[in-house]
């Protein structure tokens, strides 16, 4: 299963398609345009948000030193077929509504690694991740099968969703702290977020 870049809205949002899923993506630093996104979120499901489930992604520049580990360069969030690519490291400013956003206990966000993501986010930014749920532990406990605690996305993907996911090395490798990213890079960010969200989505066994 290859992630592809479909289009571009007027907006300058981008479309990506992963599997059979088109996902609106927006690519931004701007903090104003975060504010917007999350406006979005909250008007589009506004009748879900006692049981909304975020799919939680970070990348840094990768070092290969253990006596440096750069911030947190890039925030992926995602609910449902829209996906925010946030330029973190290189924002004007970082929205109280973002805060916010993590703050609030309705909310659950899931990932691989996520408690080391919400300890860099809080570390880098001042960010709290009020209520984060690793998705090895989740699809171990709901599928019967403790080996998937020590599981990548790549294997949770298959074994939840039956897709096979490609996460390129030369891509997971490459400077996430550019200004400007590749369409590989926005691509594998996007998918990496959505493909959280699905995840945990489907383990949950949510409607979206």
């Amino acid at each position: 299963m290859a992630t592809a870049i479909q289009g571009y809205y007027e907006d300058g949002t981008t479309m990506v398609s992963f599997d059979d899923n088109y996902i609106r993506t927006t690519l931004t630093d701007s903090g104003d345009v975060v504010d917007w996104w999350l406006d979005e979120i909250y008007r589009v499901h506004r009748r879900r948000l006692h049981r909304l489930v975020v799919g939680l992604d970070v990348e840094w520049r990768p070092s290969f030193s253990p006596y440096v580990v750069p911030p947190v360069a890039l925030l992926q969030l995602c609910v449902g077929r829209r996906c925010l690519v946030f330029q973190i490291l290189h924002a004007d400013y970082v929205p109280d509504a973002l805060f916010d956003f993590f703050a609030d206990g309705r909310f659950t966000f899931v990932g691989v690694g996520i408690h080391g993501d919400a300890a860099k986010l809080r570390n880098d930014y001042g960010l709290e991740v009020g209520r984060a749920v690793d998705l090895r532990g989740l699809a171990a406990s709901q599928l019967g099968n403790p080996a998937l605690r020590g599981a990548g996305l790549q294997a949770l993907v298959w074994e939840v969703m039956g897709v096979k996911m490609e996460k390129p090395y030369y891509v997971r490798v490459s400077a996430w702290d550019a200004r400007r990213l590749s369409q590989q890079q926005l691509m594998y960010a996007c998918a990496d977020a959505f493909a959280s969200f699905e995840v945990g989505r489907s383990l949950f066994d949510g409607d979206y």
